[in-house]
């Protein structure tokens, strides 16, 4: 019985090289949740994807840390960014980047209608800090302000976070959990140069694309998955035509099944 259990886990270990080979998927992963158009529902379903990616990590007893939370104003959140660390971080994250749709009765409306909502989720590998990326400094707009909890409380009187804007590209990098300034403008310029990395490498993507003739629209209505929790209760991962009727589980963390059939699909697909 002991040599069966032994088999099973290096099939399980040699199956999951194979899924997991790519160039980064090994890497730490930074997760940012974005909330689409619609106030406080939208934000209210980017703090229910937060949950679930804190219990999937937690069952996988991977670590995070929390770079940047901008709380909403009556619930839910505006934006989170966060560094995952463990075994094939990014390799299995990379799975959950695109927009995701919730269609509910909204506990926000007092007629109960329902309400379809959208969340942008971004995943890119965090790079090691010797990354070849070259940064003018005169591109970059670096501000300074109060570091809070994510209940919204000061953790200390000094402005020590730091917001970092790369101007010709317009992309902004928010870090707030270091104990210094010095630090967390440290971990923004290192996220940044993962996330300007990641920006090249969709380019060249396109440029490729264009030639070939494909053609992908990026906007809300290409979502990557949608939770239905009413009328009736489903789960459907539009990529793959895996679906999951037992939501409550996804919710709460049980995204494995989702994630496995991305990656033996896009393996599938060469």
């Amino acid at each position: 019985m002991e040599n069966l259990y032994h088999i099973e886990n290096k099939l399980s270990d040699l199956e999951e090289k194979v899924l997991l080979s790519g160039n980064y998927d090994s890497y730490p992963a930074v997760v940012t949740i974005h909330p689409g158009a619609g106030g406080t529902e939208s934000q209210d379903w980017a703090e229910m994807l937060f949950r679930m990616y804190t219990r999937w990590m937690d069952k996988r007893k991977f670590s995070y840390i929390i770079n940047d939370y901008q709380a909403g104003e009556e619930a839910g959140i505006k934006n989170v960014t966060f560094t995952v660390k463990g075994k094939n971080a990014y390799g299995l994250l990379k799975s959950e980047k695109g927009i995701h749709r919730l269609v509910r009765i909204s506990p926000f409306d007092s007629s109960k209608r329902r309400h379809t909502s959208f969340t942008l989720v971004d995943v890119i590998p965090l790079l090691n800090k010797d990354i070849d990326i070259k940064i003018n400094k005169e591109d970059l707009k670096i501000e300074t302000f109060k570091s809070s909890s994510a209940g919204g409380q000061h953790v200390n009187v000094t402005d020590s976070a730091v917001r970092i804007t790369h101007m010709p590209t317009n992309t902004v990098i928010q870090c707030q959990n270091e104990r210094s300034q010095i630090l967390n403008r440290q971990t923004a310029i290192q996220i940044l140069k993962s996330k300007l990395f990641e920006l090249e490498q969709r380019k060249n993507i396109e440029k490729i694309n264009k030639v070939r003739g494909e053609k992908k629209e990026i906007g809300w209505g290409n979502q990557i998955r949608s939770y239905v929790l009413q009328p009736y209760q489903l789960i459907k991962d539009h990529r793959t035509g895996i679906e999951i009727g037992d939501v409550q589980s996804v919710l709460d963390g049980d995204i494995d099944k989702l994630i496995r059939g991305f990656l033996e699909k896009k393996v599938s697909k060469g």
